[in-house]
């Protein structure tokens, strides 16, 4: 069966950096465009950064346009999220997502940026 396991996340302070990690097993993942999403506490979950199959194409949302960079390893089954300039506002649960005709969640890991 499908799994996306995220790790990574933790506590950092503002200016800090992290870099996420999300695992897919149960799928050719080569085949596949892979996204990473957030949500912060009493707000919708929101597409951070999509990366195309091959890695030729990748888009960011505005807020962490420059300080995000999205990448993945295909030989390992891996895509990442690099974050730098982390900001109290990138509080959230961050979470791998594989689209297509039928979607895939990770469990998510925690991101909190704090002083």
């Amino acid at each position: 069966q499908v799994q996306l396991v995220e790790s990574g996340g933790g506590l950092v302070q503002p200016g800090g950096s992290l870099t996420l990690s999300c695992v897919a097993s149960g799928f050719t993942f080569s085949t596949y465009a892979m996204q990473w999403y957030r949500q912060a506490p009493g707000k919708e979950r929101e597409l951070v950064a999509h990366i195309s199959e091959t890695s030729d194409t990748t888009t960011y949302a505005n807020p962490v346009k420059g300080r995000f960079t999205i990448s993945r390893d295909n030989a390992k089954n891996t895509v990442y999220l690099q974050m730098n300039g982390l900001k109290p506002e990138d509080t959230a649960v961050y979470y791998c997502r594989r689209p297509g005709w039928r979607t895939f969640w990770g469990q998510g890991t925690q991101v909190t940026v704090s002083s």
